[in-house]
């Protein structure tokens, strides 16, 4: 069994920062892709911000420039940095992690943190 756990989320002012955290824990082999999903009320669940094994990033379009993923491959971690925040970043944040549960599986499963919510006011 694979957790996910994310932490940091809460109440910010518009123009202000917070970072999320998401930690897998549990027997795994190898985590490769890991990321961040946002869904606000009444809208579709939007990817955020994806990040590979190597570091590589990827963001959707209107958090560049503004918020900063990263991970520790060491402790399992991954981050999320989100300055200037506005009101429209309001969301549930929802990170997944990509696990191979054994060096004798090639297949990888996407597991899913609860979710911690993020609210900015204006």
């Amino acid at each position: 069994q694979v957790q996910l756990v994310e932490s940091g989320g809460g109440l910010v002012q518009a123009g202000g920062s917070l970072r999320l955290s998401c930690v897998a824990s549990g027997r795994f082999f190898s985590i490769s892709a890991m990321g961040w999903y946002r869904q606000a009320p009444g809208k579709k669940s939007v990817l955020v911000a994806t990040i590979t094994s190597g570091g590589q990033t990827n963001y959707e379009d209107s958090v560049k420039g503004r918020f900063t993923i990263s991970r520790d491959n060491a402790r399992n971690l991954m981050y999320l940095q989100m300055d200037s925040l506005t009101p429209e970043d309001t969301a549930v944040y929802q990170c997944y992690a990509t696990v191979r549960m054994s060096a004798a599986l090639t297949s990888s499963y996407t597991n899913w943190g609860q979710g911690t919510q993020v609210t900015v006011s204006s």
